[in-house]
């Protein structure tokens, strides 16, 4: 994780953010510091920290930074320029933490962790808004996983993560973000799953850590905190609109480590 130190709604990349309307500096660091209590209460959790640096101010979301397997970390190549400079500073903490580094090719736009997740034994890439297709066979060929390819439809949710969540053996989605053949795949790979309302995808409600049996989650979703305990899911909300502000949550603020 990376504390808020910085964080500010200092440009337009994602259709959430709006200089007009910044976000509230001392609440975000209240949120993103009670995100951190909530973690560190839960059994087997420990939070790393990497350094803010000031002129980065989306560096608080270290899903983006890139993808962690085993020892390997696999940098991203972010689309937009004002998220680039934060590529360095996260490479040099993995390398000074014993990873091994690696970068996709120039031009093969990638954004990490924020668009490969694993659910269900399978890896899926969501592709179109921040990564390209090719890099998610390029990622493929160095994981040594088959991803399959999601395609993004709503530039609202131009993460995977934020509109998809592994639960357990399935998984959580909002349907409207993902094209037709996408959906399909989806729904034939998790016939249990469980499928996201429009007005508690848009407050982010997919983008939540699982840790175990208990889901992290923005404090606004009424619906799947009554659904996720009938799977047997914890639910353990903390309010983040700050962060929303920005197109992100609690699963956008963190980068889990192996």
């Amino acid at each position: 994780m990376c504390q808020p130190v910085f964080y500010g709604i200092e440009y337009e990349i994602n259709p959430w953010m709006h200089r007009e309307h910044p976000a509230d500096h001392d609440l975000a660091e209240r949120q993103w510091n009670e995100l951190c209590q909530m973690f560190g209460s839960l059994p087997g959790v420990e939070i790393e920290l990497i350094e803010p640096q000031k002129g980065l101010p989306d560096m608080v979301f270290t899903a983006n930074a890139g993808l962690v397997r085993g020892d390997t970390f696999i940098s991203s190549r972010f689309r937009y320029p004002e998220r680039r400079g934060e590529s360095p500073h996260y490479e040099k903490w993995f390398a000074e933490h014993g990873y091994r580094v690696l970068r996709l090719p120039e031009g093969l736009e990638f954004e990490g962790a924020g668009d490969v997740l694993s659910a269900g034994g399978t890896w899926f890439g969501g592709y179109y808004f921040r990564s390209a297709p090719q890099a998610l066979s390029a990622v493929s060929e160095l994981l040594g996983e088959e991803i399959l390819p999601l395609r993004l439809v709503d530039e609202r949710f131009y993460h995977l993560d934020t509109c998809f969540c592994a639960v357990g053996d399935t998984a959580m989605y909002y349907p409207a973000a993902f094209d037709e053949y996408a959906l399909g795949v989806l729904r034939d790979r998790f016939p249990d799953g469980i499928e996201v309302a429009p007005e508690e995808a848009v407050q982010f409600a997919c983008n939540s850590v699982v840790i175990d049996d208990r889901v992290v989650m923005n404090a606004i979703s009424p619906k799947l905190r009554a659904a996720l305990p009938e799977r047997g899911y914890e639910c353990h909300p903390v309010g983040l609109s700050e962060f929303v502000k920005s197109g992100g949550s609690a699963k956008c603020l963190t980068l889990r480590l192996e």
